[in-house]
């Protein structure tokens, strides 16, 4: 049975509106990374220590598959040149040679290929991990301002893009310089002649990703700036989309949308155009390196230091092995595009706690739980919020904090929850034995089992009435779920293995509200807050669930702007300026002409 509220759509915005607090900032753009910090890339090769064997066995694969290319060209031209100058056909020990490293080859190829890149989905998985745990650890002050597309950017897409680096640039790197040095030994003992053509193409081939570094971190920030806004708007688009059809906006948005297409398209066009000219650029600089040790090798064998069956076999050599540097040249190239994305990662990844776990947890007591704010004070940058706010709600009682809007109530709720700290005072719990409890001192487990914030907006998640219910209490029995749904009045909503749409999608805002009570209540909390979480429902409604709430037990903050829900608080406190004006009963408020309380109700239709 719905409600008789209007049925609420979810906002077009996506985008959280509340500001870090500036106790907690840190600098701009430390999670948002629009100009990319040098050392990005090496501060996300430490994920590969949790997986140093699987590390190995790559970089082993690599090395083999690399010298073993190596090893097969230098002997095949070596053969080829036996029998055209000395006229002599290959011995069985050297075609048994060829066909055991053609075997190598391909052998080490497939397993190189399928240990670097198991190796960097693991890496990849671990890392996704990490940023979420970061946004979720300085959530929601951290997360503020940014869309919601963005995030998930980050997340997916930036993650995603460092493939690259972990799967085909480190063990490559390793094995290149390990191929290159040793062969730049064979061949100084064999003709040193030919290091003079090797050596200065290896060397600009080794400096050009350096040279060019800069501007292909401006292109890579540019293409993930890009394809990060793409995100966001897609995401905006789809969550708005029947109030961009309603309002008939939906082809303003369209043309923004392939607007931003544009954007990426050009983005991604000049990243591949430079890398076009690049590879142009490294392809000359090959050649250059034939020419030089086709000269080199003719002039030694007509000076005679090197026999002229051997000439074929060295030139090989002298080419292979700057093979894997030229490969490495473009590996670095492409990595260094990857500094947006590994920035905005390792920004997630190390992205502070705002509320950091207490280093010895204190535990709380079984009973009934207070609650005090002591002198609490906090701003978000400007000027203050709370300014040593003084209030205490003692067990089992239920008040009423009123204020007009922006004056900081969401704010003590965000406090109780541990959202983030005051930047002064205290935010306590007071058990029976009156020894106030710091929430500092709580771990968060036992936090988030002690007290529950039901906010505003009312977050619902693809999957069935059960599964959004049990968020808080996984391990909720069936006989206590359907009770509480009962009581709470879902089971009029829609039966339990009802799948309801991403976000709630598919319900009123009334319905919402009572699923977001019901899943608090189902966790049992010592301590409830509801933040105008009953806004949307009709005054019936309210009058009903007034009566599940209350618990005798249980202490109980409601914020709210109904007339009827303040007056059946147990006590008022209202919020002006920051700290509290006045506390009272209704009786002993209202019954006072200038009271703030009085103020407040006259903002709020009757």
């Amino acid at each position: 049975m719905s409600d008789t509220v209007d049925r609420h759509t979810p906002a077009t915005d996506a985008v959280v509106t509340v500001p870090p607090p500036v106790s907690a900032a840190t600098p701009a753009g430390a999670v948002d990374a629009d100009v990319p910090e040098r050392g990005s890339l090496r501060a996300l090769l430490p994920a590969l220590a949790r997986h140093r064997a699987m590390t190995a066995r790559t970089c082993a694969a690599a090395l083999l598959e690399q010298g073993s290319l190596v090893a097969l060209v230098t002997l095949a031209a070596h053969t080829v040149g036996t029998a055209v100058i000395e006229g002599r056909a290959p011995t069985p020990g050297t075609v048994t040679a060829l066909i055991a490293l053609v075997l190598v080859r391909a052998l080490t190829t497939w397993r190189e290929m399928d240990l670097s890149h198991d190796l960097a989905y693991r890496v990849l998985a671990a890392l996704r991990v990490r940023v979420f745990d970061g946004l979720a650890r300085s959530a929601p002050a951290r997360v503020a301002g940014r869309r919601s597309g963005d995030l998930a950017a980050t997340a997916m897409a930036d993650v995603e893009a460092l493939e690259f680096l972990y799967a085909h640039t480190t063990a490559q790197l390793l094995a290149s310089a390990t191929v290159f040095t040793g062969g730049t030994v064979i061949l100084a003992a064999v003709e040193p002649w030919l290091l003079a053509a090797v050596l200065p193409v290896a060397a600009l081939l080794t400096a050009a990703p350096f040279a060019e570094a800069r501007g292909r971190t401006a292109r890579g920030a540019r293409t993930r700036t890009a394809v990060a806004q793409l995100s966001a708007d897609t995401v905006e688009i789809v969550d708005g989309l029947r109030e961009l059809v309603a309002f008939g906006a939906l082809t303003g948005r369209r043309h923004r949308l392939a607007a931003r297409g544009r954007q990426v398209g050009d983005a991604q066009r000049a990243e591949a155009t430079w890398e076009a000219a690049v590879a142009a650029v490294r392809d000359l600089l090959i050649v250059v390196a034939v020419l030089g040790v086709v000269a080199a090798a003719a002039q030694s064998v007509t000076s005679g230091r090197l026999h002229g069956a051997w000439a074929p076999a060295a030139m090989a050599l002298a080419l292979a092995v700057l093979g894997p540097v030229a490969e490495s040249a473009r590996s670095l190239s492409q990595a260094v595009a990857l500094r947006a994305a590994a920035s905005r990662v390792g920004a997630a990844v190390k992205a502070p706690a705002l509320a950091p776990p207490p280093a010895e947890p204190r535990p709380l007591p079984a009973g009934p739980l207070g609650v005090r704010l002591h002198q609490v004070s906090f701003d978000y940058g400007g000027g203050p919020v709370l300014d040593g706010v003084e209030l205490t709600v003692p067990a089992g009682q239920t008040l009423a904090l009123v204020g007009a809007s922006g004056a900081g109530k969401s704010t003590c709720a965000h406090l109780l929850a541990r959202f983030w700290d005051p930047s002064e005072g205290q935010v306590q719990l007071l058990p029976a034995d009156g020894t106030p409890v710091d929430l500092r001192e709580v771990s968060d487990a036992e936090l988030r089992r002690s007290v529950a914030l039901v906010g505003q907006e009312t977050p619902l998640f693809h999957g069935t009435l059960a599964e959004n219910l049990r968020l808080a209490a996984p391990d909720a029995d069936d006989d206590l779920l359907a009770e509480t749904a009962r009581r709470c009045g879902v089971d009029r909503i829609a039966p339990l293995d009802t799948v309801v749409g991403e976000r709630g999608a598919t319900l009123s805002g009334g319905q919402r509200a009572r699923i977001a009570l019901a899943r608090a209540l189902l966790a049992q909390p010592r301590v409830l807050v509801l933040d105008e979480s009953t806004a949307h429902l009709d005054n019936a409604s309210d009058a009903r669930l007034a009566s599940v709430l209350r618990q005798k037990d249980r202490t109980t903050l409601v914020i709210a702007h109904r007339r009827a829900t303040i007056r059946r608080a147990d006590r008022i406190a209202v919020l002006e300026a920051g700290r509290i004006a006045e506390e009272g009963t209704w009786e002993e408020l209202t019954g006072r002409p200038d009271s703030a309380l009085n103020r407040s109700l006259a903002q709020i239709p009757s």
